[in-house]
């Protein structure tokens, strides 16, 4: 069967939903499996714990929707879930993709490729008029290739205090929708 045939099939068996408040503790799950696999040789485990906490305590994905303008979306491949996203309008024609992972166990189906694409869908539906999606990537990150491959590029980069003496050593990546 030629590749893009297997691409096809394989995207079909994934299906996204908008998360709600009462998604919280799946986020939370996912993120306590994939967030550790994907840092761990990036941060200390000691900033590991103080991110989880800070982005993924229930509570605080619950602030994050209902007060701070996150919309979060839950990736399936049939009945389990497979990977997350989250969007935040920033200012005028600026998004920020603050969170895209795919479980462990997923990875290598295309599932990142589907949620990158179905965030700049969600951004297309509220924003119709052109704007830039952005997002954060540690530079020292893997996935900083796939973002160059799904179009991003680099905006610039900094060093971001997050508390607790902890900084996200970032590039600022951005792609025009």
């Amino acid at each position: 069967m030629p590749t893009f045939a297997k691409l096809k099939i394989l995207l079909f068996m994934l299906t996204i939903r908008r998360a709600t408040v009462d998604d919280c503790h799946l986020i939370n799950e996912m993120a306590s499996e994939v967030f550790p696999a994907t840092y761990r040789e990036l941060l200390s485990s000691e900033q590991l714990v103080y991110m989880m906490e800070w982005m993924y305590a229930p509570d605080n994905i619950r602030k994050q929707m209902q007060e701070e303008g996150h919309v979060y979306f839950i990736a399936y491949k049939g009945e389990s879930p497979c990977g997350y996203l989250s969007v935040q309008a920033q200012e005028k024609g600026i998004y920020h993709l603050q969170k895209i992972y795919v479980l462990p166990s997923f990875q290598g189906i295309h599932c990142g490729s589907f949620l990158f694409r179905e965030a700049v869908k969600y951004i297309k539906s509220v924003h119709p008029e052109p704007c830039l999606m952005e997002l954060n990537v540690n530079r020292n990150n893997k996935a900083l290739q796939f973002y160059e491959r799904m179009g991003m590029r680099k905006l610039r980069e900094g060093d971001f205090p997050i508390g607790n003496g902890y900084y996200m050593n970032d590039y600022i990546m951005g792609l025009d929708i």
